[in-house]
């Protein structure tokens, strides 16, 4: 008489639900990762009081020696409007400006309306106190 049982166990793993899990923390990591984007350049920026984190779209640095960078790479004040009109595809985009503390403001004021004038939401990056 051979008696067999209906209820057999199974010794084997799935691995699917744990590999999901993964994956749902590697797109959350990765989508968090790039809501912050410093700039690349050194820059001495001023510090103030009061700060917010901003999603940026566009960056424009201006160095101790004025040298101006959209985006990291180096454009000329005369090109700026320009390559800035290029890279700004949405009205009301963003453009953060980070700016050597030892800068005179007129630059600052100069890249502003250059931004204003492409309808761009400005941004003044500096570090917290």
């Amino acid at each position: 008489m051979d008696i067999k049982s209906k209820h057999e166990v199974n010794a084997n793993f799935s691995m699917s639900s744990m590999t999901d899990i993964v994956f749902l923390l590697l797109i959350f990591f990765m989508l968090t990762s790039s809501f912050i984007t410093p700039s690349g350049l050194p820059v001495n920026l001023p510090s103030a009081a009061v700060g917010n984190i901003v999603s940026q779209s566009n960056s424009v640095t201006i160095t101790a020696d004025l040298k101006y960078y959209l985006n990291d790479n180096e454009v000329s004040i005369n090109n700026l409007e320009r390559e800035l009109a290029k890279v700004a595809t949405e009205i009301n985009g963003s453009v953060a400006i980070h700016v050597d503390e030892s800068v005179d403001t007129k630059h600052l004021v100069k890249v502003a309306g250059i931004a204003m004038k492409l309808k761009q939401k400005l941004t003044i990056v500096t570090k917290p106190e």
